[in-house]
């Protein structure tokens, strides 16, 4: 039986299965999904617990005799199959099948791989654990869905937000299901239960370091070329990675590669802006880069961009830091020197 991430906590309270296979890339929403499972399992008695490594090598033989053997003192137990790169093999496949097909009592089989491709969900040892438990697939949390989960996860910790805050949120953390659980979990120590507005979490969401890549990315767009200048070196001098700061600007950037075109297609900034629920106080500075660069200008950095990464990936010559120097400053407005 397949449920959803969201209907496994209802499951659950009906019972539990003798198998469970929870599958995905988002590593966040698969860690508390077996969280869960554990968790109902130890409620119901289930006392010890077996966890196998899927690696180059293994021995699948290990999970048979773990199937055939009886726990000490005939506890109720987990054997827990750790399976990241979800490619069993041949031996594997007959294993997990075995198994399924006469699964032992008092013995919770918990398979936690990583993402499955279309051909591998239907292989046949997927059917088999399927028909036998419960199959969990986690995909990931688009930007489309990404406010949604943010909303209700806040309001399971006690917190109403507005759409503001929500926003603010899912623009600070996108991409990053872990460091928006973090953050959520920082606002509920800082914050008394209840509604929570985009000035608290701003307050709140920061990073650790003295100048923050957000701070960096608004202040080239609002033109502030000298004062990015500062903000990049004091990234540098605290240790922070190239790629994050290339991360933070390239994924503006293509926000606002589209922006651009909807506006020289016809559309107003105010408009184009409104629709895509841009956040108020980061209106005018978006408003701001609209007007300073045509679309052609926001391919051209955006190219700027691939060529970075393939230097933080040792790919090509040239040091990225140099390199996010003449990004920022293009971006505000005051290149000096040509780019690479």
């Amino acid at each position: 039986m397949q449920v959803r991430v969201e209907q496994l906590d209802g499951q659950l309270k009906r019972g539990l299965a003798p198998v469970y296979l929870l599958y995905g890339e988002e590593t966040l929403l698969v860690q508390e999904a077996a969280d869960a499972v554990r968790a109902r399992a130890r409620a119901e008695g289930y006392g010890s617990r077996e966890v196998m490594h899927v690696e180059t090598g293994f021995d699948w033989n290990a999970l048979t005799q773990a199937s055939d053997s009886l726990s000490l003192f005939a506890e109720r137990r987990i054997i827990e199959l750790r399976m990241p790169g979800a490619k069993p093999g041949d031996a594997g496949a007959k294993a997990l099948r075995a198994y399924a097909g006469r699964p032992p009592e008092d013995t919770l089989l918990l398979v936690i791989a990583g993402k499955l491709d279309a051909a591998a969900r239907r292989s046949q040892w997927v059917k088999t654990l399927d028909a036998a438990g419960v199959t969990v697939p986690v995909w990931p949390v688009d930007a489309r869905r990404l406010p949604a989960w943010i909303r209700r996860r806040m309001e399971r910790a006690g917190l109403h937000p507005t759409p503001a805050a929500i926003s603010l949120l899912a623009d600070r953390v996108e991409g990053n299901l872990l460091a928006c659980a973090q953050e959520i979990e920082k606002l509920r120590l800082l914050q008394e239960p209840g509604p929570i507005d985009a000035d608290a979490v701003a307050a709140a969401v920061t990073d650790s370091a003295r100048f923050d890549v957000f701070t960096l990315v608004d202040s080239a767009l609002g033109g502030a070329a000298a004062r990015s200048n500062r903000i990049l070196a004091g990234l540098r001098a605290e240790g922070v990675e190239p790629v994050l700061v290339l991360w933070a600007l390239a994924r503006e950037l293509r926000v606002l590669a589209a922006m651009a075109g909807e506006v020289a297609a016809g559309d107003g900034a105010d408009r184009v802006l409104a629709r895509r629920r841009v956040w108020d106080s980061r209106k005018p500075v978006l408003k701001a880069a609209l007007g300073r660069h045509r679309p052609p200008a926001w391919q051209t950095l955006l190219r700027q961009c691939a060529g970075i990464d393939r230097m933080v990936k040792g790919q090509a010559p040239g040091n990225p830091w140099d390199e996010l120097v003449q990004l920022t400053l293009r971006i505000a407005g005051h290149a000096f020197l040509p780019a690479h």
